[in-house]
């Protein structure tokens, strides 16, 4: 794997630099910056391969560092043609695989202490062999690198900004959301690490429990481990620490869904800026970490030249939240709050969707038998959506209301902008201990062809069968732009290929609206 790594990092500095300067560690180019392949200590005495980019022709530093852990499975070129950009800029970037993958030792530890300690190892290499300022550094990553970087912000004081694209904040909740085990993403996940990389003790533990089936010891270990590897529970650390943190992610991601995001963004209070587009997991920035045009790592370099070098470039004065529509359109918010106010719209027996609330009704369907409703395939659904605009789809009428249930609501007399995350809160009587429940939330036009706006699953564990119990299960958030004459559709049924569902079949979900407590969506709308 070192081989193939280091033969991918010369193959990319072909592309980005030219021969002459794969032919020598230490020669200088015209294009703005050197390039060399070096094995740096990390935690514990392994050794990192890390791709070393240093600026040329603009002085002799120290320059701001950033310092770029790779994603799940890929190895240390990922980021190649992006640290080109920023060495040409004028940034000291290292590039490296993340440990246990590829020609970095020791094993996956899932973002564990080791694993955020190597950043700041790389630091300290940084600062002895590089022309690096480390009195001034960014931890910027997609994905894997994304997590560890966020971590690595709340131990290491010198990490004065962060760029997260496409990462977690809270690792728990985002690949068992509600008790509802992401089962593509997982098994996604533990597959490539395996192929590319060497599996730690809790890897090969978490695996060995899942592909036994053991589920709910793997959940149980997940849980454990989630809290040291999350930064949602470090967030007192970084609001001490103040590093710019700059968020990125997409409303469909498949493996760290944006809710996540949006939670952990809030309680930050220092620089921040959220950016949120379509699309699946990194498929926003994908195109930009090899150096192609992307308006996210477009965002970020600003960021960084703001806040790691002073420049007055109005980086700080952008809103701090910005949305992009399923249009392609970008709106910007003062904060998460202030993105769509909430409409409340009430649940029928009659299966519609109304202003006034509906009480002392109840209706039943059957569990454990899906229907056509569906979250679509992960890594796969999500970026048919922000690349190409098509949705994950359904033709509303042919829902079977025998295994769902499902309500609609008026035609909007004008276009609207759902933006935020919907929720819905619904009195539900299980007839099984365990059920799962998958709501959905359509834009659907006058033939009754719906497109998925957003979902999320929510499992019932432990419950009394037949006793009634109160549901709130807030969506994923969008920002959706409804067209006129077009109306919402709510679907919930029991089983979506894409999660680790616990419903039986042959039981029975009853849905109710008790007096007091009516059964309701609120959907965040734009001003």
């Amino acid at each position: 794997m070192r081989r193939v790594a280091a033969a991918l990092a010369v193959v990319l500095t072909l592309i980005t630099i030219g021969p002459r300067a794969a032919a020598s560690q230490t020669s200088q180019v015209t294009a703005g910056f050197s390039t060399s392949y070096q094995r740096i200590l990390g935690a514990g005495g392994i050794e990192i391969g890390a791709v070393v980019l240093t600026p040329t022709g603009q002085g002799d530093g120290p320059f701001p560092l950033v310092v770029m852990p790779s994603s799940w499975g890929v190895p240390n070129a990922e980021y190649v043609g992006q640290g080109a950009k920023l060495a040409s800029a004028g940034f000291q970037v290292i590039s490296y695989s993340s440990r246990g993958f590829w020609d970095t030792g020791g094993g996956i530890d899932i973002a564990g202490p080791p694993t955020v300690a190597d950043v700041s190892k790389v630091i300290d290499w940084a600062g002895q062999h590089t022309p690096a300022d480390t009195s001034r550094v960014a931890a910027v990553g997609i994905s894997y690198g994304a997590g560890t970087s966020l971590l690595a912000a709340a131990k290491d004081p010198r990490i004065k900004a962060v760029g997260a694209l496409s990462g977690w904040a809270d690792l728990i909740r985002s690949l068992d959301p509600n008790d509802t085990v992401a089962l593509q993403a997982v098994a996604g996940l533990l597959a490539l690490g395996n192929v590319t990389g060497r599996p730690g003790p809790e890897m090969a533990s978490l695996q060995s429990k899942f592909v036994t089936g053991d589920f709910d010891g793997a959940i149980a270990e997940a849980k454990q481990l989630s809290p040291v590897r999350s930064a949602a529970t470090m967030v007192d650390t970084l609001n001490v620490n103040k590093p710019a943190v700059f968020l990125a992610n997409a409303f469909e991601d498949s493996i760290f869904p944006p809710s996540q995001y949006t939670d952990f963004f809030t309680r930050l209070t220092g620089p921040k800026r959220l950016l949120l587009a379509h699309g699946d997991h990194a498929t926003p920035e994908a195109s930009g970490a090899v150096g192609l045009p992307n308006e996210t790592w477009d965002e970020l370099a600003g960021w960084l030249r703001h806040y790691l070098t002073g420049a007055d470039n109005g980086a700080d004065r952008e809103a701090p939240v910005q949305l992009k529509s399923q249009r392609g359109v970008w709106r910007g918010y003062s904060s998460w709050a202030a993105v769509g106010q909430e409409r409340t719209s009430y649940l029928t027996k009659a299966g519609a969707l109304q202003d006034a609330a509906s009480t002392g009704w109840s209706r039943a369907i059957g569990a454990g038998v899906p229907t056509i409703a569906d979250s679509g395939v992960a890594l796969v659904s999500g970026a048919l959506q922000g690349l190409l605009t098509i949705p994950t789809g359904v033709v509303t009428p042919l829902v079977d209301r025998s295994f769902a249930g499902v309500w609609s609501g008026p035609a909007f007399d004008r276009a609207a902008v759902v933006n935020g995350a919907p929720k819905v809160h619904v009195t539900v009587r299980p007839s099984a201990a365990s059920t799962s429940l998958f709501a959905y939330l359509y834009d659907v036009d006058a033939l009754g062809v719906g497109s998925l706006m957003s979902h999320k699953p929510y499992t019932l564990r432990g419950a009394t069968p037949g006793t009634a119990v109160a549901v709130d299960v807030q969506l994923e958030a969008t920002s959706w732009e409804v067209p006129a004459g077009h109306h919402l559709v709510l679907v919930v049924d029991t089983v979506d290929p894409r999660y680790l569902g616990r419903s039986v079949i042959g039981s029975t979900v009853t849905f109710s609206s008790p007096a007091g407590d009516p059964s309701s969506i609120s959907v965040p709308v734009a001003a």
